[in-house]
């Protein structure tokens, strides 16, 4: 009687083995329908891309000096010309007056010279009348001619005096005006290196120090990102691109190809890039784009619409695929394809629209001739 359990035991583990090894056992399999839609052929970037702006500048004054004011802050909006940083510049102001100054006295003495040259002219033109009438002597009129023309020169170079006081003016203006840094373009300021009363200096040659004002112009934005040398000679300035970005999983931007640079970086020997830039067609409200973000480019190369088309991960080496026959087996079959990318594969011949393909290839037992059951057909729209 105690043998009985373990005869039991026994039937129902070779029954079981027996099941799971019979030839026509079903195998639970998920599928793919071949299906129509768009394909494309992608390149994308080697290395993650970065955000960055059409117009940033690091701005520096051209002379050292102490802050006087600071008329923006950080993250302040501003427009073009206007005044982010002044410097103390009484001394500077106290030069501008000087040279306006010296032009009012240069100004005086040409109206001055120039009014005794007319004089000089006037007596020169009437000593000439007296020596015709033999009323002056030639000793007296050569003397008149001679003042008039000294009296001449010396307005002409009253006037030449006035373009140099001219001149030293716009110099102490320009001086002046290199103690006040002015936005050169509208943006937003990112970063201000200095307080009032402190001492900056510009960078000397070779030495880079902090910027007085980095303004960022963030109406224009794009990606810089590197492609392979191999990938990089198929691609045109204008292809479209599909840009996506860490900060905002799930979505996808729109842009174009802007640039591409004119020589390979070499950085990496056994890796070498070409950089592409692609700039935003238009970002939407709800996006706030920082510089500085990663992102990732694909630039399509190719595409199609309505094409038929079947997910490259079902398709193995060889170009072959798994077709569920009617019969609910395994069918191998070769087929033809054209354009592809790491999701979707142009079906050129060998396929029907609506036929289901095995899906996960490395399903134990899913081989050619195997029955099958469906128990799940992926949707890939």
């Amino acid at each position: 009687m105690k043998k009985l359990p373990v005869l039991m035991l026994l039937a129902t583990g070779a029954a079981i083995a027996w099941w799971q090894l019979k030839p026509n056992a079903a195998i639970a399999v998920s599928t793919t329908a071949v299906s129509r839609g768009t394909v494309a052929m992608l390149v994308a970037n080697t290395r993650a891309g970065t955000v960055r702006a059409c117009q940033r500048s690091k701005l520096s004054l051209t002379s050292g000096g102490t802050v006087a004011a600071l008329h923006v802050q950080n993250g302040d909006r501003v427009t073009q010309g206007q005044l982010l940083m002044s410097m103390w510049d009484q001394d500077q102001q106290a030069r501008l007056l000087q040279a306006e100054a010296q032009l009012d006295v240069a100004t005086l003495s040409k109206a001055e010279r120039c009014d005794a040259s007319e004089r000089a002219a006037r007596e020169a033109k009437r000593a000439q009348s007296l020596a015709k009438q033999k009323l002056l002597s030639d000793e007296a009129l050569d003397q008149a001619l001679t003042n008039a023309e000294l009296s001449r020169h010396s307005c002409q170079r009253a006037a030449a005096e006035i373009s140099v006081a001219k001149a030293q003016r716009a110099l102490q203006q320009a001086l002046l005006s290199q103690t006040q840094l002015l936005a050169p373009f509208a943006g937003v300021v990112a970063e201000i290196n200095g307080e009032v009363g402190e001492f900056v200096t510009p960078s000397p040659p070779g030495i880079p120090t902090p910027p007085a004002v980095d303004l960022i112009d963030d109406s224009c934005l794009y990606v810089r990102a590197p492609i392979d040398e191999v990938d990089a000679a198929g691609i045109r300035v204008g292809m479209p691109v599909n840009i996506t970005l860490d900060a905002y999983r799930g979505r996808q931007f729109a842009g174009t190809v802007s640039r591409i640079a004119p020589y390979v970086q070499d950085y990496e020997k056994q890796a070498r890039t070409v950089d592409v830039e692609a700039r935003f067609s238009q970002l939407p409200d709800d996006v706030l784009l920082l510089i500085g973000y990663s992102a990732d480019i694909e630039i399509v190369l190719e595409q199609k619409n309505d094409t038929l088309r079947l997910p490259t991960e079902a398709i193995f080496s060889q170009n072959q695929v798994l077709v569920i026959s009617k019969d609910m087996r395994l069918e191998q079959r070769s087929i033809n394809t054209g354009i592809s990318n790491w999701r979707w594969t142009e079906i050129s011949s060998g396929l029907a629209e609506g036929e289901q393909v095995l899906l996960s290839l490395d399903t134990p037992g899913a081989v050619a001739g195997a029955t099958v059951t469906v128990t799940k057909t992926a949707n890939h729209d």
